[in-house]
């Protein structure tokens, strides 16, 4: 019997997930030759059939003499070495084992031993670092300095498992935060090198993000850094004290790695917490489509998510996961109740106001009202309204282009109607700030016949990726006439005005320091910085040139020959400038969306 592997494709090999310290130890004790040939052992058992016992156990062939069988407990997962065991001579050490190992999907952490209990709260400290905590943070710092110099497509199952057996340590001292943000860069480094997922899309933002996180996280703890924050606790589901009041918002299409389909749909309570309710199995864009007028079960609650995402929900002994999902637990009970209007939201409330609050909230979604302008190709170009009259120009893109949905369709219809005013809630393009990736629409209030209409059962909302927009709900003069082109002016800045900065920083991430270190070499570094300057960014092109600078320095002593490595400083000017980055991009979107 063959069972998927979560995440992708249901045909494709499965393994039990394997406890971080597990894979570590393992990898230490490979001799320095076996740890060479490691990489291309992992990459050889993609295609190797893993044959599922009814006891449990599960057993992969790794040559004619070499079968390692693997024997989770009673969780399912690896805890121990003892559960994987090799028939090959070499067994333990042997390259059979470490291979399977490095192979399976990392598990999550279990808390450690006398922790609080799901629903209690818990407490950080009020003290700095200790120096137990100190010691493990610079461990995980030279860890991911290392993967940061290789780059994430060249930083294999050795690095995987310094950071690992780093993780291992901060956990056992205490730092939750560190070793949630060391396992999430292991998982973008597994990804990347997986053979069955090569027909993903790597996001290099999503990597440069976890790389931050852990590199700043650890940078502020190896300082001792009195913050509390920077600990961070065990992540535990979470029970409110009351009833929790919802009102659905909208439903958004997933798409996901490996094949996954579904539909979140985001609900908001009166203190402007979100949350969600998900649907997402194998299936693809098609299982995405299907996904929109499904059923959703609550316990004995049965809706569904058309309806739900525009009514409301009454959910007595709910369960909130910390990422803001509404978990079908035993004594969850539920009840179906009215929606609100989305003439009720204003846009900074539909914005979740920053960045909602509570730990349990979900990240709230973007909205603005903004005037229709001119069809740019597939997405539309779009004045932000600040009150005042007319804002900056944005663009509006579709957030899934398959035809099985309707995102692509719905805004080329938006594009055909310049002037209309139109009430947009989406996400910001990580990679463009000047980008929203639109969800839903609705009309504005007190627009006028310049707004769009809806039947009454849409609550004033079109979800982009199910309804489809028709004459029927735009303005009786619409489309209107093609309009003018627009001057370079009124378009607005269009092109994000930090790209130079996070092409390198992003370059850095996914092909090391070798590939960071290239601009500093051609003719154009000093251009690059110039237009940063010229733009007004003075600290960013001083961090552009200056990490191009410190990626091409190699020391070397009196004899030209290689003097150590500087891997601390390397990574030290690449989160200075992935920090100014973030802080700065913020800002801007603050600028752009939340008038």
């Amino acid at each position: 019997m063959t069972r998927p592997r979560p995440g992708t494709a249901p045909s494709l090999p499965s393994l039990p997930p394997v406890a971080p310290e597990v894979f570590a130890a393992t990898v230490e004790g490979l001799s320095t030759r076996l740890r060479g040939r490691l990489d291309a052992a992992v990459e050889s058992l993609a295609a190797t059939p893993v044959d599922a016992a009814e006891d449990g156990t599960y057993g992969i062939r790794c040559g004619e003499d070499a079968l390692v069988t693997l024997e989770p407990g009673a969780s399912g997962t690896i805890t121990s070495p003892d559960q994987a065991r090799c028939t090959c001579l070499l067994a333990p050490r042997c390259l059979h084992r470490a291979a399977t190992l490095g192979a399976a999907p990392v598990a999550d952490p279990a808390p450690p031993a006398g922790t609080a209990p799901p629903t209690a709260p818990v407490v950080l400290p009020a003290s700095g670092p200790s120096a137990g905590q100190v010691r493990a943070a610079e461990a995980l710092w030279t860890a991911a300095a290392a993967v940061l110099a290789a780059g994430v497509t060249a930083a294999g199952a050795v690095a995987r498992a310094e950071l690992l057996r780093a993780a291992h340590t901060a956990r056992l001292a205490g730092l939750h935060r560190a070793q949630g943000a060391a396992l999430d860069v292991v998982r973008h480094l597994r990804d990347a090198r997986d053979p069955q997922g090569a027909h993903r899309v790597q996001r290099p933002a999503e990597s440069a993000a976890a790389l931050r996180e852990l590199l700043l996280v650890t940078h502020r703890l190896k300082a001792a850094d009195p913050d509390p924050e920077l600990i961070g606790a065990v992540h535990h589901n979470h029970r409110p004290d009351g009833p929790l009041r919802l009102y659905g918002v909208c439903r958004e299409p997933v798409v996901g790695p490996g094949g996954l389909g579904g539909v979140l749909t985001h609900l908001v309570d009166d203190a402007g917490r979100w949350y969600t309710l998900r649907d997402v199995a194998p299936g693809g864009p098609e299982r995405a489509r299907r996904a929109g007028t499904a059923h959703v079960a609550v316990r004995s609650f049965l809706s569904d998510h058309e309806r739900l995402s525009r009514g409301g929900l009454v959910v007595a002994g709910a369960v909130v996961a910390p990422d803001g999902r509404l978990l079908a637990e035993p004594g969850v009970r539920a009840t179906f109740a009215a929606g609100r209007p989305w003439a009720g939201f204003e846009p900074v409330a539909v914005a979740g106001a920053g960045t909602g609050t509570g730990a349990w909230s979900a990240a709230p979604l973007t909205g603005c009202d903004v005037e229709i302008v001119a069809a740019d190709g597939e997405a539309v170009l779009a004045r932000v309204g600040t009150g005042d009259g007319p804002g900056p120009t944005v663009r509006l893109a579709p957030a899934h282009r398959h035809p099985a949905l309707a995102h692509t369709a719905n805004l080329r219809r938006l594009g055909a109607c310049p002037g209309l005013r139109v009430r947009v809630l989406g996400r910001v393009d990580p990679d463009r700030v000047t980008t929203l990736r639109p969800l839903a629409v609705g009309p504005v209030p007190g627009a006028g016949a310049a707004t769009l209409r809806f039947p009454q059962e849409w609550r004033d909302r079109a979800d982009l990726g199910y309804d489809r927009l028709c004459d029927a709900h735009f303005p009786a003069a619409a489309p209107g006439p093609a309009p003018a082109p627009l001057a370079a002016a009124d378009a607005g800045p269009l092109d994000p005005p930090l790209r130079r900065v996070r092409d390198l920083v992003e370059l850095a991430v996914t092909g090391g320091r070798r590939a960071a270190a290239e601009p500093a070499r051609d003719g154009d570094r000093g251009a690059h910085a110039a237009a940063l300057r010229r733009g007004g960014f003075a600290t960013g092109a001083d961090l552009f040139a200056a990490l191009g600078t410190v990626a091409a320095r190699r020391p070397r002593d009196a004899f030209g020959r290689p003097a150590g490595d500087d891997l601390d400083q390397y990574a030290a000017q690449w989160l200075a400038a992935a920090v100014y980055l973030t802080g700065t991009e913020a800002a801007l979107g603050r600028g752009l969306w939340h008038r």
